[in-house]
Parts: structure tokens; C-alpha cells; sequence
């Protein structure tokens, strides 16, 4: 029950005493003084701040290996929605996998423009004499 006074009635109790209070107040305020210090600093090592607007736009780039990609990466490549991504995936699942890029244009979907478009966004593909076979599980 909180405490009363002389009236009977309850009367405000702080959650911190008076000392507990100080030693907050320092703390607090030697951390304003650490953050503007930190902020000065970056000031003098950057030259100013860095304004998001007026920054260099830099092109993404990336890059997808259409034969280990799963249809979720590949409907980042532009022009490739999810059904098409699909239709890639399962062509490599029922065909095998491409050994050219042009042989994405078998995929119901993919026309010239749309290969063209992503062209530039597919990792060469590995040739399949130069790539290492597993050995053979010894018995």
C-alpha cells in the first residue's frame, strides 16, 4: 500500500531515490556528450553528412546461374515473373540442364526480347567436361 500522509491521503513516491536520480542524470548526460562527440567526429572524418537524396546512384549488378537457381532468384531477372520462373525450373528439371544460354528460349515464355533482356543478368555456364565428377563411393 503506498505510503500516506498526515491527511490520509496517498502522496506520490519517485521510483528512483534523490541519489539514484543524480547518478542517472550523469549517465545521461555522458551519453549526449559521447554521442555528439561520435557525431563530430564523423563530421570531420566524411566531410559532412551524407545526404540520401543527393548521393551518386551506383547500378545494381547481379548475376543467376539458371541451372541452380530456384524460381524465387530467378524472378529477380527482369521481364521473369513467377509463372515464367516456374516454366524455367521445371524445364531444366524435365529436360536437364542448359548447356547454352540460348536454349532458355525452349521455355514457353521466353522470346527473343525477354532473352535479351536477361541475357546479361546469367553467369556463364560451367562446361560439363571441365566440371570435377564425384568419385565413385567405394564398396
Amino acid at each position: 500500500m503506498p505510503p500516506r500522509n498526515e491527511s490520509g491521503e496517498t502522496r506520490w513516491q519517485p521510483l528512483l531515490r534523490r541519489a539514484d536520480q543524480g547518478c542517472l542524470a550523469v549517465v545521461v548526460a555522458l551519453s549526449l556528450i559521447a554521442i555528439a562527440g561520435w557525431c563530430a567526429f564523423q563530421w570531420q572524418t566524411r566531410g559532412g553528412l551524407i545526404e540520401i537524396d543527393k548521393a551518386q546512384r551506383r547500378p545494381i549488378t547481379f548475376q543467376v546461374d539458371i541451372n541452380q537457381a530456384e524460381w524465387p532468384e530467378l524472378t529477380l531477372l527482369p521481364g521473369v515473373g513467377e509463372t515464367l520462373a516456374k516454366n524455367i525450373v521445371e524445364s531444366r528439371e524435365s529436360t536437364g540442364p542448359f548447356k547454352r544460354h540460348e536454349e532458355l528460349r525452349r521455355v514457353r515464355g521466353i522470346g527473343p526480347k525477354t532473352f535479351d533482356k536477361i541475357k546479361p543478368f546469367l553467369l556463364p555456364i560451367a562446361d560439363s567436361q571441365n566440371v570435377a565428377k564425384p568419385a565413385p563411393q567405394g564398396t
